[in-house]
């Protein structure tokens, strides 16, 4: 079996928190908390935030040293930085020292979609598929972004009757500053046709994952699949790819998959062959044979060296 996705109830269980009434039928549910108040929860589960994947968004503003894991990369954190979490990808923080603070807030995508604001969570640059949504901030960067939360702070506790539209409107504020922060070219918006095949191949691919049930297993596998899913030729989706992200379809395929199975292999106790036919190798060898081609272990081995951290 897999890790369980967390829940919101989960979530609220593992801080020692009172479950607000109803959680799990309301049609959205927003909430912010100071990460200073929560530290003793984090201790008391060893000083890890767990790693895995939840039902809820999530927006942390992290003052102090950290390790970050966001899928399968890995960054230090020495001061303060903006972590944006999603339900797609698993990720958790671990303290480093005992001077934590900052805030984060949990939202559901139907919390902020309750209204016809024409946006969607996931088609937001910054949980844009494949992004690494984890910024080093500067000192006053870090002010101007805690601001943002000490009025989220403030106006839940307010008994004004449009407190969850303003709440929506800040936490817009908070994506737009983290989008800000990303690269450019992750900003931009598709207007060559290779541009618009690019994107749409990578959603298609994205929608594939993640890999949750043994039960489930990658129905597009190759250059081909997805030409013929686009109805373009596999040449011309090469050459769209090439042109739009300097990697052909086959690399682009194997890195997604290549991070997806390092994921299984870290945190299910799925066995290898179970692993590999969920993600669409018919032999384990092949799968194995990948595995080690693009680490230079073998999976079993990168559990091993896994188990040693």
């Amino acid at each position: 079996m897999t890790k369980e996705i967390k829940t919101l109830s989960a979530f609220y269980k593992s801080i020692d928190a009172n479950i607000p009434t109803g959680i799990d039928k309301a049609i959205g549910h927003f909430n912010v908390f100071r990460i200073d108040e929560f530290i003793a929860g984090i201790r008391a589960q060893k000083g890890v935030m767990p790693y895995n994947r939840r039902n809820y968004y999530k927006i942390s503003l992290i003052n102090g040293r950290n390790h970050v894991e966001y899928a399968d990369k890995v960054i230090n954190i020495e001061k303060s930085a903006l972590l944006f979490g999603t339900p797609r990808i698993p990720y958790h923080y671990v303290p480093q020292d005992d001077n934590q603070m900052g805030f984060f807030c949990i939202f559901t995508d139907t919390y902020f979609s309750s209204t016809k604001n024409g946006i969607v969570l996931d088609e937001l640059p910054i949980y844009k598929p494949g992004g690494f949504p984890v910024f080093k901030l500067t000192g006053e960067e870090y002010e101007e972004i805690a601001a943002v939360f000490r009025k989220m702070v403030k106006e839940l506790a307010s008994d004004y009757a449009y407190k969850y539209d303003l709440l929506r409107n800040y936490l817009m504020e908070l994506i737009h500053f983290g989008q800000k922060l990303q690269p450019a070219s992750t900003l931009q918006t598709p207007h060559k046709g290779t541009d618009r095949v690019t994107s749409i191949f990578i959603e298609l691919l994205e929608r594939q994952f993640p890999i949750e049930t043994l039960y489930q297993k990658l129905e597009l596998r190759t250059a081909s699949d997805y030409a013929s899913r686009l109805s373009v030729h596999v040449n011309y989706l090469n050459k769209a790819l090439k042109e739009s992200t300097g990697k052909t379809t086959t690399e682009i395929i194997s890195q997604r998959v290549l991070q997806e199975a390092k994921i299984l292999l870290r945190h299910t106790n799925w066995n290898v062959s179970q692993i590999a036919w969920s993600l669409g190798f018919e032999e384990v060898a092949h799968f194995s044979n990948f595995f080690r081609k693009h680490t230079g272990f073998s999976p079993n081995a990168f559990r091993e060296e896994l188990d040693k951290v």
